[in-house]
């Protein structure tokens, strides 16, 4: 057995922390998730800082804000040329400590069959990306099956996107990434150490669970969505409607009654149902293998999902249900349920994974270690947030939102978790708009300048420098990424 632990990341896709039992959902069906919490930390203030499919995976990958990798909506991916600019990603930092690294699930990278440090990579690629002939795809040609669009699916217009899979569940994505998986852990598990990054791609849209999973849930027992505030920006629900009638979706949600957020959440919970059954069978394989004492296991989400809040599906705004994530880590053996209400971030994974490796946090990184038992740890005042339409300082009490067309929101989360009473316009709260909005403009430009940080000129660049003084002085590019 190797004196560093196994490191194991499980990752669904767009999977809000209050849809889990371990998070108080008594409506859940997560037992084996739950028994991760019993045997480690749940954080209970965790944020998606870019709470956006290819944002936050670019950050995780880099320890880095959305701001310095240029990554800030599913339409941009990092440079090609970042490893040159020194931003490494923590699998390959990992890979020359000599862990065996390995990708399995979706991970949504451009091209989607990049390695970015992975050496070992099974893909089961966005359930959207029907036409990518990924390891899951293969998989299922060879059986006569292949990837359905939800509009192939009986009531999927009429329920909103809330259908039952055609396909069966020995052949869905999640029960294929969740053995190949196991399968991982069967072949190598005592190779160590390794890391594995295992993405789940659901309880992303379409809500398409299998019959066997939705007979347990019933819409009447789903818990009732948040409603649309009467000074809600106009341009959030306009957005939202216009940009799900696209052809990747195709739902018009322009009328979203209650009846359809009820049975779009019972079709949610069943697919947060079945992810948990393949955590279930993980944990067994890696106690088949002898390695669960050996293995730390981190459990988060790159993002939640509205569900109905607002009057919105999906995510990307800086609401609750859109940013806040579950967060679970057992140790390596297991240990006593603890909770923390530290404020932490996804990203901090980043640097969670890299001290349990070993491995230094490089400067450059954003990322911390997160809090609770980990020797040197540092705990956030605050989280600055990032996507293309919208920045966000949230202390953790007070929120501040501010949008590219024009809207700032300023809640007090405590006080009002529904988010339902925007302070940004009251004046007794205006020294905390001031102090958030202060310390949010100076993250933006300290970031802004760290992102470019490539183009900076070498020492040699000087008046006084004589080699600067020649006529074969090249400028070197790009420079390296170091906190300006």
């Amino acid at each position: 057995m190797s004196d560093r632990p196994n490191i194991l990341f499980l990752m669904p896709d767009q999977l809000r922390h209050d849809f889990l039992g371990c998070y108080g959902a008594s409506f859940a069906r997560t037992p084996n998730i739950d028994a991760l919490a019993a045997n480690g930390v749940r954080y209970d203030r965790a944020y998606s800082a870019s709470p956006v499919c290819v944002p936050a995976r670019a950050s995780l990958l880099t320890g880095m804000n959305a701001l310095k990798t240029g990554v800030a909506d599913n339409g941009s991916w990092l440079r090609p040329d970042r490893a040159a600019c020194g931003v490494p990603t923590w699998p390959e930092i990992l890979g020359e400590a000599g862990y065996y690294t390995a990708a399995v699930g979706k991970m949504h990278f451009y091209p989607w069959n990049s390695s970015l440090g992975f050496a070992y990579r099974v893909a089961a690629e966005d359930k959207r990306w029907l036409e990518v002939r990924d390891d899951y795809w293969h998989f299922l040609h060879e059986r006569g099956l292949r990837k359905y669009h939800g509009n192939e699916h009986d009531g999927y217009q009429e329920n909103r996107g809330a259908i039952v899979s055609r396909l069966p569940w020995d052949a869905y994505w999640d029960r294929y990434v969740g053995q190949e998986a196991c399968r991982f852990i069967g072949a190598h598990g005592q190779d160590g150490p390794w890391a594995m990054m295992v993405g789940f791609p659901g309880p992303h849209c379409p809500y398409d669970p299998c019959a066997e999973f939705l007979d347990a849930f019933d819409p009447a027992d789903m818990p009732d969505s948040v409603p649309v505030a009467s000074d809600q920006p106009p341009a959030f629900r306009d957005g939202n409607v216009r940009g799900n009638r696209a052809p990747w979706n195709g739902v018009d949600y322009a009328e979203f009654t209650e009846a359809h957020k009820k049975k779009i959440r019972a079709h949610y919970s069943a697919m947060v149902a079945q992810i948990d059954h393949e955590v279930g069978e993980i944990v067994d394989a890696l106690r088949d293998a002898g390695q669960l004492d050996n293995t730390l296991v981190i459990f988060a989400s790159d993002h939640g999902d509205y569900l109905g809040d607002h009057g919105l599906i999906g995510k990307g705004t800086f609401y609750e249900s859109s940013t806040h994530v579950p967060m679970i880590v057992r140790p390596p053996g297991g240990g006593e349920a603890d909770s923390s209400d530290a404020l932490v971030e996804l990203t901090d994974v980043t640097a969670t994974i890299l001290a349990a490796a070993g491995c230094e946090t490089p400067p450059h990184m954003d990322s911390r270690v997160l809090p609770v038992g980990a020797a040197g740890a540092r705990e956030r005042d605050h989280i600055i947030g990032i996507v293309r339409g919208g920045w966000m300082n949230f202390d953790g009490r007070h929120k501040l939102a501010k949008y590219a067309h024009g809207a700032t929101q300023l809640f007090d989360v405590a006080a009002d978790p529904g988010e339902q009473t925007d302070l940004a316009g009251d004046p007794a709260m205006w020294d905390v708009l001031r102090e958030l909005d202060s310390q949010l403009t100076s993250e933006i430009m300290r970031s802004a300048i760290a992102g470019h940080t490539d183009k900076r000129l070498d020492a040699t660049a000087s008046s006084g420098d004589q080699r600067f003084g020649t006529e074969a002085w090249q400028r070197t590019y790009p420079g390296p990424a170091t906190r300006a």
